[in-house]
Protein backbone atom coordinates (compact mmCIF):
# COMPACT_ATOMS: atom_id res chain seq x y z
CA UNK A 1 0.00 0.00 0.00
CA UNK A 2 1.35 3.44 -0.82
CA UNK A 3 1.71 5.53 2.30
CA UNK A 4 2.75 8.86 0.81
CA UNK A 5 1.35 10.96 -1.99
CA UNK A 6 4.97 11.47 -3.05
CA UNK A 7 5.95 13.63 -5.97
CA UNK A 8 2.98 15.37 -7.57
CA UNK A 9 3.69 15.34 -11.27
CA UNK A 10 1.81 14.43 -14.41
CA UNK A 11 3.18 12.61 -17.44
CA UNK A 12 3.54 14.50 -20.71
CA UNK A 13 0.73 12.44 -22.20
CA UNK A 14 -1.56 13.41 -19.34
CA UNK A 15 -0.66 17.07 -19.68
CA UNK A 16 -1.44 16.92 -23.40
CA UNK A 17 -4.86 15.38 -22.76
CA UNK A 18 -5.75 17.89 -20.06
CA UNK A 19 -4.50 20.86 -22.08
CA UNK A 20 -7.36 20.62 -24.59
CA UNK A 21 -9.76 21.86 -21.89
CA UNK A 22 -9.51 24.96 -19.77
CA UNK A 23 -11.39 26.83 -17.06
CA UNK A 24 -14.02 29.07 -18.63
CA UNK A 25 -13.46 32.81 -18.37
CA UNK A 26 -16.06 34.35 -16.06
CA UNK A 27 -18.78 36.37 -17.76
CA UNK A 28 -19.65 39.91 -16.71
CA UNK A 29 -22.28 38.43 -14.38
CA UNK A 30 -19.61 36.32 -12.68
CA UNK A 31 -16.70 38.75 -12.42
CA UNK A 32 -13.58 37.49 -10.65
CA UNK A 33 -13.45 38.03 -6.88
CA UNK A 34 -11.27 36.72 -4.09
CA UNK A 35 -11.86 33.11 -2.98
CA UNK A 36 -14.17 32.86 0.03
CA UNK A 37 -15.40 30.27 2.50
CA UNK A 38 -18.52 30.58 4.61
CA UNK A 39 -20.47 28.23 6.86
CA UNK A 40 -24.09 27.76 7.86
CA UNK A 41 -26.15 25.24 9.85
CA UNK A 42 -27.46 22.34 7.76
CA UNK A 43 -29.69 20.54 10.22
CA UNK A 44 -29.45 18.27 13.24
CA UNK A 45 -29.11 14.50 13.49
CA UNK A 46 -31.67 12.50 15.51
CA UNK A 47 -29.09 12.14 18.30
CA UNK A 48 -28.71 15.90 18.56
CA UNK A 49 -25.44 16.45 16.68
CA UNK A 50 -25.52 19.56 14.51
CA UNK A 51 -24.33 19.52 10.90
CA UNK A 52 -22.53 22.41 9.22
CA UNK A 53 -22.40 23.20 5.50
CA UNK A 54 -19.28 24.95 4.19
CA UNK A 55 -19.47 26.92 0.95
CA UNK A 56 -16.18 27.28 -0.93
CA UNK A 57 -16.07 29.79 -3.80
CA UNK A 58 -12.99 30.45 -5.90
CA UNK A 59 -14.12 33.77 -7.37
CA UNK A 60 -13.99 32.35 -10.90
CA UNK A 61 -17.41 30.78 -11.17
CA UNK A 62 -16.85 27.54 -9.23
CA UNK A 63 -18.54 26.86 -5.89
CA UNK A 64 -18.35 23.67 -3.80
CA UNK A 65 -20.51 22.91 -0.74
CA UNK A 66 -19.31 20.34 1.76
CA UNK A 67 -21.10 19.21 4.90
CA UNK A 68 -19.63 17.79 8.09
CA UNK A 69 -22.05 14.85 8.00
CA UNK A 70 -20.29 12.17 5.98
CA UNK A 71 -17.85 14.71 4.54
CA UNK A 72 -20.45 14.92 1.78
CA UNK A 73 -19.97 17.08 -1.31
CA UNK A 74 -23.48 18.50 -1.48
CA UNK A 75 -22.99 20.51 -4.68
CA UNK A 76 -20.41 21.55 -7.26
CA UNK A 77 -21.39 24.55 -9.38
CA UNK A 78 -19.27 25.17 -12.48
CA UNK A 79 -19.69 27.15 -15.73
CA UNK A 80 -20.49 25.69 -19.12
CA UNK A 81 -19.05 27.01 -22.39
CA UNK A 82 -21.41 30.00 -22.37
CA UNK A 83 -20.52 30.85 -18.76
CA UNK A 84 -23.85 29.58 -17.36
CA UNK A 85 -23.37 28.10 -13.89
CA UNK A 86 -24.83 24.67 -13.11
CA UNK A 87 -24.63 22.03 -10.38
CA UNK A 88 -22.95 18.85 -11.67
CA UNK A 89 -23.36 16.42 -8.74
CA UNK A 90 -26.39 14.53 -7.44
CA UNK A 91 -27.70 14.98 -3.92
CA UNK A 92 -30.38 16.60 -1.76
CA UNK A 93 -31.36 20.14 -0.83
CA UNK A 94 -31.58 19.27 2.88
CA UNK A 95 -30.04 16.93 5.44
CA UNK A 96 -33.30 14.98 5.70
CA UNK A 97 -32.80 13.44 2.26
CA UNK A 98 -29.35 12.14 3.11
CA UNK A 99 -30.65 10.61 6.34
CA UNK A 100 -33.70 9.06 4.69
CA UNK A 101 -32.21 7.41 1.61
CA UNK A 102 -28.86 8.09 0.01
CA UNK A 103 -26.75 5.77 -2.16
CA UNK A 104 -23.59 7.48 -0.83
CA UNK A 105 -24.24 10.73 -2.74
CA UNK A 106 -21.03 12.77 -2.47
CA UNK A 107 -19.84 10.96 0.66
CA UNK A 108 -16.46 10.09 2.07
CA UNK A 109 -16.43 6.32 2.39
CA UNK A 110 -14.30 4.16 4.67
CA UNK A 111 -12.71 2.51 6.40
CA UNK A 112 -12.82 0.40 3.30
CA UNK A 113 -14.43 1.88 0.21
CA UNK A 114 -15.97 -0.73 -2.09
CA UNK A 115 -16.55 -4.38 -1.19
CA UNK A 116 -14.94 -7.05 0.96
CA UNK A 117 -16.18 -10.57 0.20
CA UNK A 118 -18.41 -12.11 2.86
CA UNK A 119 -17.34 -9.36 5.27
CA UNK A 120 -14.28 -11.37 6.17
CA UNK A 121 -10.49 -11.12 5.92
CA UNK A 122 -7.46 -12.57 7.67
CA UNK A 123 -4.64 -10.33 8.85
CA UNK A 124 -1.49 -11.46 10.67
CA UNK A 125 -3.09 -14.83 11.39
CA UNK A 126 -6.35 -13.47 12.83
CA UNK A 127 -9.69 -13.56 11.01
CA UNK A 128 -11.91 -10.49 11.26
CA UNK A 129 -15.65 -10.34 10.61
CA UNK A 130 -17.23 -7.14 9.34
CA UNK A 131 -20.79 -5.95 9.05
CA UNK A 132 -22.33 -7.25 5.82
CA UNK A 133 -24.55 -4.58 4.28
CA UNK A 134 -24.55 -5.46 0.57
CA UNK A 135 -25.92 -8.96 0.13
CA UNK A 136 -23.24 -11.31 1.45
CA UNK A 137 -20.53 -8.63 1.37
CA UNK A 138 -19.30 -5.61 3.32
CA UNK A 139 -19.64 -2.36 1.37
CA UNK A 140 -18.13 1.09 2.00
CA UNK A 141 -17.17 0.47 5.62
CA UNK A 142 -20.31 -1.19 6.93
CA UNK A 143 -23.64 -0.17 8.39
CA UNK A 144 -22.19 3.00 9.91
CA UNK A 145 -19.20 3.82 7.80
CA UNK A 146 -17.45 7.17 7.46
CA UNK A 147 -20.36 8.44 5.35
CA UNK A 148 -22.65 8.38 8.41
CA UNK A 149 -20.57 10.19 11.02
CA UNK A 150 -20.09 13.89 11.74
CA UNK A 151 -16.53 14.95 10.97
CA UNK A 152 -14.74 17.71 12.89
CA UNK A 153 -14.02 20.63 10.56
CA UNK A 154 -11.38 23.36 10.32
CA UNK A 155 -11.83 25.83 7.43
CA UNK A 156 -8.82 27.65 5.98
CA UNK A 157 -7.81 30.33 3.50
CA UNK A 158 -4.32 30.47 2.03
CA UNK A 159 -2.96 32.39 -0.93
CA UNK A 160 -5.49 31.80 -3.74
CA UNK A 161 -7.09 28.68 -2.19
CA UNK A 162 -9.85 27.96 0.28
CA UNK A 163 -10.77 24.69 1.90
CA UNK A 164 -11.77 22.68 4.91
CA UNK A 165 -9.92 19.98 6.85
CA UNK A 166 -12.17 17.19 8.11
CA UNK A 167 -11.04 14.76 10.80
CA UNK A 168 -12.54 11.66 12.39
CA UNK A 169 -11.38 9.02 14.86
CA UNK A 170 -12.63 5.50 14.20
CA UNK A 171 -12.24 3.39 17.38
CA UNK A 172 -10.77 -0.09 17.57
CA UNK A 173 -13.43 -2.61 16.50
CA UNK A 174 -15.53 -0.04 14.62
CA UNK A 175 -17.73 -2.04 12.21
CA UNK A 176 -15.39 -4.98 12.90
CA UNK A 177 -12.13 -3.31 11.80
CA UNK A 178 -9.05 -3.56 14.03
CA UNK A 179 -7.16 -0.59 15.45
CA UNK A 180 -7.98 3.00 16.31
CA UNK A 181 -7.73 4.95 13.07
CA UNK A 182 -7.13 8.68 12.84
CA UNK A 183 -8.45 9.91 9.47
CA UNK A 184 -8.02 13.37 7.98
CA UNK A 185 -9.42 14.56 4.64
CA UNK A 186 -8.71 18.00 3.19
CA UNK A 187 -10.89 19.57 0.50
CA UNK A 188 -9.15 22.44 -1.32
CA UNK A 189 -10.72 24.62 -4.02
CA UNK A 190 -8.21 26.31 -6.34
CA UNK A 191 -8.63 29.32 -8.62
CA UNK A 192 -7.94 26.95 -11.53
CA UNK A 193 -11.36 25.26 -10.98
CA UNK A 194 -9.73 22.25 -9.37
CA UNK A 195 -11.11 20.49 -6.30
CA UNK A 196 -8.21 18.72 -4.56
CA UNK A 197 -8.94 15.94 -2.06
CA UNK A 198 -6.04 14.88 0.19
CA UNK A 199 -6.49 11.80 2.36
CA UNK A 200 -4.34 10.99 5.41
CA UNK A 201 -4.63 8.26 8.03
CA UNK A 202 -2.68 6.64 10.84
CA UNK A 203 -3.48 3.64 13.03
CA UNK A 204 -2.30 1.97 16.23
CA UNK A 205 -2.95 -1.53 14.88
CA UNK A 206 -2.69 -3.05 11.39
CA UNK A 207 -5.93 -2.51 9.49
CA UNK A 208 -7.25 -2.48 5.90
CA UNK A 209 -7.85 1.02 4.57
CA UNK A 210 -9.42 2.29 1.34
CA UNK A 211 -10.63 5.91 1.45
CA UNK A 212 -12.47 7.56 -1.43
CA UNK A 213 -15.23 10.00 -2.35
CA UNK A 214 -18.49 8.77 -3.87
CA UNK A 215 -19.79 11.77 -5.80
CA UNK A 216 -22.24 11.09 -8.62
CA UNK A 217 -21.53 13.43 -11.55
CA UNK A 218 -23.78 14.62 -14.33
CA UNK A 219 -22.06 17.27 -16.42
CA UNK A 220 -25.32 18.29 -18.10
CA UNK A 221 -26.86 18.73 -14.67
CA UNK A 222 -29.82 16.36 -15.09
CA UNK A 223 -31.07 13.54 -17.31
CA UNK A 224 -29.09 10.42 -18.16
CA UNK A 225 -25.32 10.36 -18.60
CA UNK A 226 -25.20 7.95 -21.54
CA UNK A 227 -24.12 10.57 -24.08
CA UNK A 228 -21.24 11.89 -22.01
CA UNK A 229 -17.90 10.91 -23.52
CA UNK A 230 -15.39 9.09 -21.31
CA UNK A 231 -11.68 8.41 -21.65
CA UNK A 232 -10.05 6.08 -19.07
CA UNK A 233 -6.29 5.71 -18.72
CA UNK A 234 -6.53 1.96 -18.11
CA UNK A 235 -5.41 -1.06 -20.12
CA UNK A 236 -6.84 -3.51 -17.56
CA UNK A 237 -9.77 -3.93 -15.21
CA UNK A 238 -10.80 -6.37 -12.47
CA UNK A 239 -13.68 -8.67 -13.55
CA UNK A 240 -16.27 -9.48 -10.88
CA UNK A 241 -18.65 -12.26 -9.94
CA UNK A 242 -22.41 -11.85 -9.67
CA UNK A 243 -22.04 -10.18 -6.23
CA UNK A 244 -19.51 -7.66 -7.66
CA UNK A 245 -16.51 -9.22 -5.90
CA UNK A 246 -13.33 -9.35 -8.05
CA UNK A 247 -12.33 -12.76 -9.34
CA UNK A 248 -8.66 -11.85 -8.88
CA UNK A 249 -7.95 -11.53 -12.60
CA UNK A 250 -6.45 -8.38 -14.09
CA UNK A 251 -8.07 -8.58 -17.51
CA UNK A 252 -7.26 -6.63 -20.64
CA UNK A 253 -9.90 -4.14 -21.78
CA UNK A 254 -8.95 -4.69 -25.43
CA UNK A 255 -11.86 -5.87 -27.55
CA UNK A 256 -14.36 -5.51 -24.68
CA UNK A 257 -17.01 -2.95 -23.65
CA UNK A 258 -14.50 -1.84 -20.99
CA UNK A 259 -12.10 -0.25 -23.46
CA UNK A 260 -12.33 3.50 -22.88
CA UNK A 261 -8.75 4.22 -23.86
CA UNK A 262 -10.09 6.41 -26.65
CA UNK A 263 -13.05 8.79 -26.12
CA UNK A 264 -16.28 6.76 -26.09
CA UNK A 265 -19.84 7.60 -25.10
CA UNK A 266 -20.70 6.02 -21.75
CA UNK A 267 -23.84 4.49 -23.24
CA UNK A 268 -22.24 3.11 -26.41
CA UNK A 269 -21.86 -0.45 -25.03
CA UNK A 270 -23.52 -0.27 -21.63
CA UNK A 271 -26.27 -2.74 -22.55
CA UNK A 272 -24.11 -5.26 -24.39
CA UNK A 273 -24.40 -8.99 -23.81
CA UNK A 274 -20.95 -9.15 -22.22
CA UNK A 275 -21.16 -11.29 -19.03
CA UNK A 276 -19.31 -8.64 -17.04
CA UNK A 277 -21.79 -5.98 -18.11
CA UNK A 278 -24.57 -8.28 -16.92
CA UNK A 279 -22.85 -8.84 -13.57
CA UNK A 280 -22.56 -5.10 -13.02
CA UNK A 281 -25.96 -4.22 -14.52
CA UNK A 282 -23.86 -1.83 -16.56
CA UNK A 283 -20.51 -0.48 -15.42
CA UNK A 284 -19.65 -1.04 -11.77
CA UNK A 285 -16.02 -2.12 -12.08
CA UNK A 286 -12.55 -1.22 -10.91
CA UNK A 287 -10.12 -0.13 -13.61
CA UNK A 288 -6.34 -0.50 -13.19
CA UNK A 289 -4.77 2.89 -13.90
CA UNK A 290 -1.73 2.91 -16.19
CA UNK A 291 1.02 4.19 -13.90
CA UNK A 292 4.75 4.79 -14.16
CA UNK A 293 5.28 4.91 -10.38
CA UNK A 294 3.36 4.16 -7.20
CA UNK A 295 3.34 7.74 -5.94
CA UNK A 296 3.01 10.01 -8.98
CA UNK A 297 -0.19 11.96 -9.57
CA UNK A 298 -1.47 10.30 -12.74
CA UNK A 299 -4.27 11.01 -15.18
CA UNK A 300 -7.21 8.72 -14.43
CA UNK A 301 -10.12 9.86 -16.59
CA UNK A 302 -11.61 12.61 -18.69
CA UNK A 303 -15.31 13.16 -19.33
CA UNK A 304 -16.77 15.60 -21.86
CA UNK A 305 -20.43 16.56 -22.06
CA UNK A 306 -21.34 17.24 -25.71
CA UNK A 307 -24.28 19.49 -24.78
CA UNK A 308 -22.66 21.94 -22.35
CA UNK A 309 -19.03 21.23 -23.33
CA UNK A 310 -18.20 20.93 -19.65
CA UNK A 311 -15.11 18.80 -19.02
CA UNK A 312 -14.15 16.82 -15.93
CA UNK A 313 -10.56 15.58 -15.65
CA UNK A 314 -9.59 13.26 -12.78
CA UNK A 315 -6.03 12.68 -11.59
CA UNK A 316 -4.91 10.61 -8.62
CA UNK A 317 -2.08 8.86 -6.80
CA UNK A 318 -4.33 5.81 -6.33
CA UNK A 319 -3.86 2.62 -8.42
CA UNK A 320 -7.51 2.14 -9.39
CA UNK A 321 -10.82 3.81 -10.08
CA UNK A 322 -14.33 2.43 -9.71
CA UNK A 323 -16.41 3.52 -12.68
CA UNK A 324 -20.09 3.27 -11.76
CA UNK A 325 -22.99 4.35 -13.93
CA UNK A 326 -25.84 4.72 -11.44
CA UNK A 327 -27.30 1.35 -12.40
CA UNK A 328 -29.24 1.00 -9.16
CA UNK A 329 -30.88 4.40 -9.25
CA UNK A 330 -34.50 3.59 -10.05
CA UNK A 331 -36.52 6.80 -9.98
CA UNK A 332 -37.51 6.42 -6.33
CA UNK A 333 -35.25 9.30 -5.25
CA UNK A 334 -36.21 12.93 -5.79
CA UNK A 335 -33.11 15.06 -5.38
CA UNK A 336 -32.08 18.69 -5.56
CA UNK A 337 -34.55 21.01 -7.22
CA UNK A 338 -37.19 18.28 -7.39
CA UNK A 339 -35.21 16.29 -9.99
CA UNK A 340 -36.05 12.58 -10.08
CA UNK A 341 -32.91 10.44 -10.25
CA UNK A 342 -33.70 7.73 -12.75
CA UNK A 343 -31.41 4.88 -13.71
CA UNK A 344 -28.05 6.08 -15.05
CA UNK A 345 -28.60 9.71 -14.19
CA UNK A 346 -25.15 10.00 -12.64
CA UNK A 347 -21.71 8.40 -12.89
CA UNK A 348 -19.04 7.93 -10.23
CA UNK A 349 -15.26 7.84 -10.62
CA UNK A 350 -14.09 6.63 -7.22
CA UNK A 351 -10.29 6.71 -7.05
CA UNK A 352 -9.23 3.81 -4.86
CA UNK A 353 -7.26 0.70 -4.15
CA UNK A 354 -8.91 -2.42 -5.58
CA UNK A 355 -12.07 -3.98 -4.11
CA UNK A 356 -11.56 -6.95 -1.78
CA UNK A 357 -7.78 -6.43 -1.74
CA UNK A 358 -7.33 -8.01 1.72
CA UNK A 359 -8.43 -11.31 0.14
CA UNK A 360 -6.25 -11.05 -3.01
CA UNK A 361 -2.50 -11.30 -2.52
CA UNK A 362 -1.87 -10.21 -6.13
CA UNK A 363 -3.62 -6.86 -5.62
CA UNK A 364 -1.78 -3.81 -4.23
CA UNK A 365 -1.85 -4.07 -0.45
CA UNK A 366 -4.33 -1.97 1.52
CA UNK A 367 -2.91 -2.81 4.95
CA UNK A 368 -1.90 0.22 6.99
CA UNK A 369 0.43 -0.46 9.93
CA UNK A 370 1.24 1.61 13.01
CA UNK A 371 4.66 2.76 11.77
CA UNK A 372 3.17 4.14 8.56
CA UNK A 373 1.05 7.10 7.48
CA UNK A 374 -1.34 6.77 4.59
CA UNK A 375 -1.51 9.69 2.18
CA UNK A 376 -3.16 10.00 -1.22
CA UNK A 377 -4.41 12.79 -3.47
CA UNK A 378 -7.18 13.06 -6.05
CA UNK A 379 -7.93 16.13 -8.17
CA UNK A 380 -11.24 16.81 -9.92
CA UNK A 381 -10.52 19.54 -12.49
CA UNK A 382 -13.33 21.29 -14.36
CA UNK A 383 -13.14 23.20 -17.62
CA UNK A 384 -14.81 23.60 -20.99
CA UNK A 385 -14.12 22.64 -24.58
CA UNK A 386 -15.39 24.94 -27.33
Amino acid sequence: MRHSAGTIALSLAAVALIACSHPVSPSADHAMTRPTITSAPFGTLPGGDSVTLYTLSNGRGMTVRIMTYGGIIQSIDVPDRSGAIGDVVLGYDSLAGYLRSSPYFGALVGRYGNRIAHGRFTLDGETYHLDTNNGPNALHGGLRGFDKVVWAAAPFTRDSEVGVVLSHTSPDGDQGYPGTLQARVTYTLRESNELVIDYHAATDKATPLNLTNHSYFNLTGHGNILGEVLTLNADRYTPVDSTLIPTGELASVAGTPFDFRTPTAIGARIDSADPQIRNGHGYDHNFVINRTSDTTLTLVAKVVDPATRRVLTVSSTQPGVQFYTGNFLDGSITGKGGVVYARRSGFALETQHFPDSPNHANFPSTILRPAQEFASRTIFAFGVEQ
